[in-house]
């Protein structure tokens, strides 16, 4: 069974296996497109802004 997706970048529409190597991108150049959008910022993940109310005691750390 071929299972097919859409390029992120491109929309070309690519099967998903594992002899490509840049999915779920179709290529190398898609790939690098989108790293570059995601380093300019253009791409942004949702934070929820309640956690920033959150007291941050300098002396508390998760390695502890």
């Amino acid at each position: 069974m071929t299972h097919l997706i859409t390029c992120p970048t491109c929309q070309r529409r690519i099967e998903w296996s594992t002899e490509n190597k840049w999915r779920p991108f179709c290529s190398e150049r898609c790939k690098l497109i989108d790293l570059g959008a995601w380093a300019a910022e253009k791409h942004t993940i949702p934070v929820d802004s309640s956690n920033d109310n959150l007291e941050h005691n300098p002396g508390d750390s998760a390695d502890e």
